[in-house]
């Protein structure tokens, strides 16, 4: 669970507390580092945030191999954001997708 909380404080850290902002929307693809290789995310958003979010995402990756339980695939649904990543070759493709009240559930 320290993901998640470091994932959320990570993403209010970077918003102005006077401003109400919308979450992220997009994708991003992240090397074995955890370097942003490619960006669909609004450039309003920090390069910190995106690389901080696809390192958080590569550790993941990386313990549930070191438990022997490799993911291929890992969805996280928070009420007001969802994420899809999905391995690939040691690096991640990222999908962000804001949530709102009108946005269809996931089957």
């Amino acid at each position: 669970m320290g993901f998640l909380k470091d994932l959320f404080q990570r993403l209010f850290r970077f918003r102005s507390r006077a401003a109400v902002q919308q979450l992220p929307s997009g994708s991003i693809a992240v090397d074995r580092e955890g370097n942003v290789v490619t960006s669909t995310v609004s450039s309003a958003y920090s390069k910190d945030l995106l690389r901080a979010i696809g390192r958080d995402v590569l550790t993941l990756f990386r313990e549930a191999r070191e438990a022997q339980t490799p993911l291929a695939e890992i969805n996280i649904h928070f009420v007001s954001l969802r994420i899809t990543a999905r391995e690939l070759r040691g690096g991640a493709v990222i999908f962000l997708f804001p949530q709102s009240a009108l946005s269809p559930l996931p089957n």
